[in-house]
């Protein structure tokens, strides 16, 4: 369990195992020096108002990271299978990162992180080394009453950008944290006699079509066992990215990333959807999106 320093009078406490430099910041951020507290966030300035629509504070940025060496496996060229060495080791850098940054939130107050962004970045000075980073704005409701936190007392983590974020709670449902699963797999080599035998037709690949549909499936099912542990009803917002990185051609990883909700009412009103023009899209694009009316004029 992770040993707790309190900083002074009824602020939550700041997990000793943080960066130095990311505890002073997160004091300063909760005391605010000789000045009122202040935040930090990556909200644009509509994600931002919606936020504060939905009855939640932003309380700062809050960042996870995690340096790791990503170990070897062999797998033999005519062999499709899991690189379980390697699905590991992705997944636990991950979930490395995704901890921290919970870490940071849960020590400002939050009950929550919207707009997480989670990366992986391979070094190019050595190819068995990548980055793993988690970042997204910590937010804290204004209603102390409800709990938003997960079933474990933990703020919850979501993907959800400010507006979906308003329209997911204005509908009666609320995010219970990031769900994530992933397969590194490697995809056996055309043997001799099967590039003979399609030369010059139209055929399905066969032990191909096999390796990617196992490693995608095994992706989305550990993603949905993540949902199922919190108890949610669902995971929107869901998709699957397939990264190769540094290793051989034959080895893909497929990423599987959403976010896990249940309901919070059994009446759910949705907002009805309105047109809207972008001053920043092309003048050619009118985007159908859900926003709050305004009755100014």
């Amino acid at each position: 369990m992770t040993n707790k320093k309190p900083i002074s009078g009824n602020n939550p406490p700041i997990a000793t195992d943080l960066p130095e430099h990311a505890r002073e910041r997160l004091s300063m951020m909760q005391q605010g020096g000789s000045q009122q507290k202040l935040f930090t966030s990556d909200l644009s300035v509509n994600e931002f108002l919606l936020v504060k629509e939905a009855g939640f504070e932003p309380l700062g940025l809050v960042v996870g990271c995690s340096m790791y060496h990503i170990g070897f496996q062999w797998a033999g060229i005519n062999q499709n299978m899991e690189m379980t060495v390697l699905s590991q080791a992705m997944y636990h850098a991950r979930e490395l990162a995704m901890t921290r940054m919970q870490e940071e939130a849960e020590a400002l107050g939050a009950d929550g992180i919207v707009g997480v962004r989670l990366t992986a970045k391979h070094m190019t000075w050595e190819p068995n080394m990548a980055e793993f980073v988690a970042i997204g704005t910590a937010v804290k409701a204004r209603d102390s009453s409800i709990s938003y936190r997960t079933i474990k007392g933990k703020p919850f983590t979501s993907d959800l950008s400010g507006q979906d974020f308003w329209t997911l709670l204005r509908a009666g449902y609320r995010p219970l944290g990031l769900v994530m699963g992933n397969c590194v797999y490697h995809v056996a080599y055309q043997g001799l006699g099967q590039w003979f035998r399609t030369i010059g037709k139209n055929v399905e690949m066969t032990n191909f079509t096999q390796a990617l549909y196992d490693a995608r499936e095994l992706a989305m099912e550990r993603m949905q066992v993540e949902a199922a542990h919190l108890q949610a009803e669902g995971v929107i917002g869901a998709n699957i990215d397939e990264h190769q990185y540094s290793w051989s051609s034959h080895v893909i990883e497929f990423f599987a990333l959403g976010t896990a909700v249940i309901a919070t009412k059994s009446d759910h009103h949705i907002p009805t959807p309105h047109l809207t023009l972008s001053l920043n899209d092309p003048p050619t694009v009118i985007n159908t999106v859900l926003a709050p009316v305004s009755n100014s004029h």
